[in-house]
């Protein structure tokens, strides 16, 4: 078991474990789901179950994922911690498209409001375009004028670099950083250990390996895969399990569309993985072998 089994998100104690809606809507996180009803009860079983930290999008559908949340959780438990995210937008067809000025983090903001039926967001993540030519520092004053407003609770930053981690943290506290880490791809190790220096939540995504990709070098790495059988558990939850093992400030997100993969993902919380198995782990390549 991980040493701590909560952590502190702008303020407020959430279990480590909690959950991403990126997977209720349908196909490529377009459209419609493709059971409506299980996806209200995914997210219904996620309250149930103790989680209290769940992370979202207005461009999850769009709307999809955002609605769903209120028709299945408003109104919402006091203890609820929702998390969404500015930057992006989509497109009729579906494309991802930029949506970095500061007039459009901030109309970002207000369709979250709208769609999740809330006065203000718990945790905001500014979503930073690589290719952005907008500014990084009127992205993060604009990101101060809408927590100064009382429209979101407190400032994430998401797809940034080391120096944008700096920076922004030079001007304001910063609830989380959520950037893409998992066993084959620590790219970010140096934004990850700046963050467990500073005590504050890193949030993986794509702890399993990309779910854009058909080849995930996470799942099918020969280490991972042996670990899960010498345990009797999923390749999955040995992924997240070494994730919660890292740094008590670790956040997870996992998603999913699915009651029984929710399960298999929370169960994940209590994997124990030994100092053989964390010492293995960590000699993993990216390409999933020692």
């Amino acid at each position: 078991m991980p040493p701590h089994d909560s952590a502190v998100l702008a303020g407020r104690a959430v279990r480590r474990m909690g959950f991403g809606a990126m997977q209720l809507p349908g196909p490529g996180v377009f459209g419609p789901p493709r059971d409506r009803g299980e996806a209200i009860r995914v997210l219904r079983r996620v309250v149930d179950a103790g989680v209290n930290h769940i992370d979202t999008a207005q461009f999850y559908g769009p709307r999809v994922a955002n609605e769903l949340i209120r028709e299945a959780l408003h109104p919402y438990p006091e203890e609820l911690v929702i998390v969404s995210k500015v930057g992006a937008r989509r497109n009729d067809a579906g494309h991802w498209m930029g949506a970095q000025r500061p007039e459009e983090l901030r109309s970002g903001v207000m369709e979250n409001l709208e769609t999740l039926g809330l006065d203000q967001i718990p945790v905001v993540n500014l979503r930073r375009h690589p290719e952005s030519d907008v500014p990084f520092d009127e992205q993060v004053g604009e990101m101060i004028a809408l927590r100064d407003e009382g429209l979101i609770g407190g400032i994430g930053l998401s797809n940034i670099d080391h120096g944008q981690y700096r920076q922004a943290r030079d001007r304001t506290p910063i609830a989380c950083v959520q950037n893409a880490y998992n066993i084959v791809d620590r790219s970010d190790q140096a934004v990850f250990d700046a963050c467990a220096e500073d005590g504050v939540p890193y949030v993986p995504f794509f702890p399993l390996g990309s779910a854009f990709h058909s080849e995930n070098p996470v799942l099918t790495s020969s280490v991972v895969i042996g670990i899960a059988g010498s345990l009797d558990v999923t390749p999955a939850q040995v992924a997240l399990a070494w994730l919660l093992h890292q740094e008590p400030t670790v956040l997870l997100i996992p998603g999913t569309s699915s009651v029984v993969h929710l399960e298999e993902n929370l169960a994940a919380a209590h994997v124990e993985l030994d100092e053989s198995a964390l010492a293995a782990l960590a000699a993993v390549s990216a390409n999933g072998s020692p």
